[in-house]
């Protein structure tokens, strides 16, 4: 057994005195309650959190390693608790529960960090998922043909693409139906009711010089 000399023991029992003697009781209940509510916010940072938890702990004294680590505990956030609770290593101590805790936060927001930089680079999203339809953007495109003499002519585009066609010559109804519940026109693929599409035939305005009048009739 080691004996202590007599300056050192001294020493100590001074130092025990001066924190009993100057040390407010009302302060240190006040600072225990302090610590049995603190409660770490959920988007709250770790590190805070630890100052507070230390500040509180040099007012109160020696708890005990154990209900310093309980209490800890029962402050931290869903997401450190859930980090803890899959982290392979072991803890002894408070100070090495509060280096683990820093350390699983420190990955999760560089994680976070690499994460939104990867988003920023990711390029547009095209083709297959793209707003229009593949087909629908293809009719509204000028087709070109070659005529007898092999002079090039655009193609008609007052009528539906022939692939989309039946024998009679009408708009396939799987076809039709699509359109519909998309709200694109059911004769040019345009995004516009049918009603109101000048590429119909039926729809366009006609010539008021070439019109009878109604006033000629007997």
């Amino acid at each position: 057994m080691k004996i202590l000399p007599t300056s050192s023991i001294i020493g100590r029992y001074l130092k025990l005195n001066s924190s009993l003697c100057f040390c407010d009781p009302n302060e240190v209940r006040k600072s225990e309650q302090e610590l049995n509510n603190l409660r770490m916010k959920e988007s709250g940072h770790v590190s805070l959190y630890i100052a507070d938890f230390r500040s509180l702990m040099s007012i109160i004294g020696d708890w005990g390693e154990r209900a310093y680590i309980h209490v800890y505990r029962r402050g931290l956030a869903s997401r450190p608790l859930n980090q803890l609770a899959s982290y392979p290593g072991n803890f002894d101590t408070l100070q090495e529960l509060m280096d683990i805790i820093l350390e699983l936060a420190t990955r999760y927001h560089k994680r976070q960090k690499e994460k939104g930089s990867h988003q920023e680079k990711k390029p547009p999203v095209t083709g297959s998922n793209s707003s229009s339809p593949p087909q629908d953007s293809y009719l509204r495109r000028p087709h070109h043909k070659k005529n007898k003499k092999g002079k090039h002519f655009q193609a008609s585009k007052d009528k539906p693409h022939s692939a989309l066609l039946n024998k009679d010559n009408k708009l396939m109804g799987s076809e039709k139906e699509r359109r519909i519940k998309v709200g694109l026109c059911t004769y040019c693929g345009g995004k516009h009711p049918i009603e109101k599409c000048f590429k119909r035939p039926q729809n366009k305005p006609v010539s008021i010089r070439g019109f009878p009048s109604k006033q000629g009739k007997a």
